[in-house]
């Protein structure tokens, strides 16, 4: 996804009247955009309706809640979110190692974006008092569904250098923290090469969790020297 088509999802589109079911999809779309540059709280059913172009009838119709309309476009979002983020990873890169580093040029082009906000999961979730929340649930499940995709890739990374799974799997978790804190930083610090400096990170983590060769080797038995203080069983053969 190009920049500009990004910018262009993030802004609420003005649609002229139509029928319901695209009368909720301009909801829909007004919804995230406006909740994503705003806030949930600072964002009222009204501004949302106006921006769709649609009849505040239209609302009730399809959603009995803001909040399930909210749960909703973030349900949406993350849809389109992980597709463009899985296809730019596998894009850059052939190897393990190369897509997981290359997860981080995919963020770079984001924050560089017009409409970039930070996390749209993070930051409604941060609204969200209760963990039963159905808006705390669809960010949760954003994050489940991003950790698996990481997962996969580091499980890759570790059959390829030979490195145990439990390596693996906290790797994903690492992974998805240097992600999360990459967009955090990005988000207020205005800075996009706040992604160079979380691949940074992540290439010496990966160095330093990869298997040394001279680990990996067997070194041969050395042969037995005179003088050598023979074992237990040598011993017991000498005396007999």
């Amino acid at each position: 996804m190009s920049n500009n088509t990004r910018a262009a999802a993030d802004a609420p589109q003005a649609s002229p009247p139509a029928s319901l079911p695209d009368a909720r999809e301009r909801l829909l779309d007004a919804a995230e955009a406006l909740i994503y540059a705003g806030g949930i709280h600072a964002t009222g059913v009204d501004a949302i309706v106006r921006a769709a172009g649609a009849a505040r009838k239209s609302f009730y119709t399809w959603f009995e809640s803001k909040d399930a309309l909210v749960a909703a476009a973030l349900t949406r979002r993350d849809e389109r979110w992980m597709r463009w983020f899985v296809e730019g990873t596998l894009h850059r890169g052939r190897t393990p190692r190369t897509r997981l580093i290359g997860m981080f040029d995919v963020l770079r082009e984001w924050f560089a974006s017009d409409g970039f906000h930070g996390c749209a999961f993070l930051n409604a979730a941060g609204e969200t008092a209760s963990p039963d929340d159905p808006v705390r649930e669809v960010a949760r499940l954003h994050k489940a569904r991003l950790l698996a995709f990481v997962g996969e890739q580091c499980t890759a990374w570790a059959e390829a250098v030979g490195a145990d799974r439990r390596v693996a799997a906290r790797l994903a978790r690492q992974w998805l923290i240097l992600i999360d804190g990459a967009i955090g930083v990005a988000l207020v610090s205005g800075e996009a090469d706040a992604a160079l400096d979380a691949r940074a990170a992540g290439q010496h983590l990966l160095d330093a969790l990869a298997p040394r060769p001279d680990r990996l080797a067997r070194s041969p038995r050395a042969p037995r020297t005179r003088g050598a203080v023979p074992n237990k069983r040598e011993a017991a053969r000498a005396r007999r």
